[in-house]
């Protein structure tokens, strides 16, 4: 148990989560990546990625608008445009950005409409920079953009090339600080899951469930739950990955997967429950998805690779696909970070023939599903493993190694009601007996 877990403070008698520490080498990674590439500057609009680059932050609100942007020339430091009371307040209170934090408005994906020229004033901003340094000749890196923001760019006469890879091989290895973050945020769903564990009881839906888990993250200092996908009854086979009102009943199979950011950085969380008892094909199916998922695990170490890991799982005609591509993300692994999926990405689809090593910082998660024999029910479980220099920890702590029963609390005239059984029991010797005597008695048959 190498990883420590810290309180949400800063203190002065423990060193504990140095963001001064992570800022700089944050920057630092992307800056020795872009010296090695044949671009001259890196133009981001993912926030992730300007998060990455510029520790900056406007609130999740703007997670998917794609319109604030940096820029980060090749021996130099990042510029920022944001909307104009944010980029006064990082001046005042990012003093590693500064004056390089400017006021700077895009399209708001497309409800700027062309003809206010928001696409040739970005396209403008850039070039100007990229010809205060020499850059203007050399490709302009990209990780995502508004088509009209590409086009203004090219008839400026900039050459854009995709930036994504360089910004995705650069969060791939994570610092001691973001494994601290990562550690700290998978934490606060353990304690969810506890809660949520205590509260599943038949009557309780899906979507009641979200809210409590939410309410627990968000108590705890959460910055953004993304999603909480609950998933009970006959809605676990197949996967749909989104929560709905189904009532939880009696017997039910239900999983969740948590996703949250603590200071930026997720989890992907799957734990799997039954509530009040389970039946013993859930119980089997169970027992199958988390030997998938031990097997992955104990290959997790430095040296070793993503095919490796890939091979143990089943190919997907083993549990009702057609091919890997339809049953992708079921069998998965992923690296996590500032987003959910980062590099690497462990799948039978891509990682037999495109392997990567494994290697010592990196985190991501491993996640098995296998449906049972009933039909209806299946099983889903994940973990989220650090690499380290000798091996791996494994960060999701909520237990996991045997099908959990919530909600186990029915008490018969002969004790207390065993926690592996089916919804409707077969027949006793003496219904058996009942069922033939009567037959005889009353000479009733079947008549077809």
């Amino acid at each position: 148990m190498g990883l420590k877990t810290h309180g949400t403070m800063a203190v002065d008698w423990e060193a504990r989560i140095d963001f001064d520490r992570l800022r700089r080498e944050r920057l630092t990674r992307a800056k020795q990546l872009l010296a090695k590439s044949e671009m001259g500057a890196l133009l981001c609009f993912d926030m992730n990625n300007v998060r990455y680059i510029t520790a900056t932050h406007i609130g999740t609100w703007a997670q998917d608008k794609i319109s604030r942007f940096t820029l980060l020339p090749q021996n130099d430091e990042p510029i920022l445009w944001d909307f104009g009371s944010a980029a006064r307040h990082h001046q005042l209170n990012c003093p590693w950005l500064g004056e390089r934090s400017r006021a700077g408005i895009s399209l708001l994906r497309g409800a700027m409409s062309p003809e206010m020229g928001r696409a040739e004033d970005v396209a403008r901003k850039i070039k100007i920079e990229l010809e205060k340094r020499g850059l203007h000749k050399e490709p302009l890196g990209i990780d995502v953009v508004e088509p009209p923001i590409l086009f203004a760019l090219q008839r400026e006469g900039i050459t854009v090339v995709d930036g994504q890879q360089l910004m995705s091989d650069a969060r791939i290895i994570k610092t001691q600080d973001e494994i601290s973050l990562l550690n700290h945020s998978a934490m606060m769903v353990d304690a969810a899951y506890d809660e949520l564990y205590r509260a599943m009881k038949p009557g309780m839906s899906e979507n009641q469930a979200v809210g409590l888990a939410s309410k627990v993250l968000y108590d705890l200092g959460s910055e953004y739950v993304e999603a909480v996908n609950a998933i009970s009854g006959e809605r676990c086979n197949p996967h749909p990955h989104v929560f709905s009102d189904r009532v939880l009943r009696p017997g039910d199979p239900v999983y969740y997967d948590i996703l949250h950011s603590y200071m930026g950085y997720r989890t992907c969380y799957y734990r799997c429950f039954t509530i009040g008892y389970a039946s013993h094909a859930m119980i089997d199916a169970y027992k199958r998805c988390r030997e998938y998922l031990d097997a992955a695990i104990q290959l997790v170490r430095p040296g070793r690779t993503t095919a490796e890991i890939a091979s143990v799982w089943p190919k997907a005609q083993e549990f009702g696909f057609p091919n890997e591509e339809a049953a992708f993300a079921l069998q998965f692994g992923h690296g996590v970070g500032l987003a959910i999926w980062e590099k690497p990405v462990i799948s039978r689809l891509v990682s037999l023939e495109h392997s990567h090593e494994i290697k010592p910082g990196m985190v991501f998660a491993l996640e098995t599903f296998w449906p049972s024999t009933d039909g209806w029910s299946a099983a889903r479980i994940e973990e989220e493993i650090v690499v380290t220099e000798t091996g791996h920890e494994v960060i999701t702590r909520f237990p996991a190694e045997e099908l959990m029963v919530a909600g186990a609390h029915y008490f018969t005239v002969n004790g207390p009601l065993a926690a592996a059984r089916e919804n409707e029991a077969a027949p006793s010797r003496r219904v058996v007996e009942l069922v033939e005597a009567s037959a005889k008695t009353e000479r009733v048959g079947a008549t077809d």
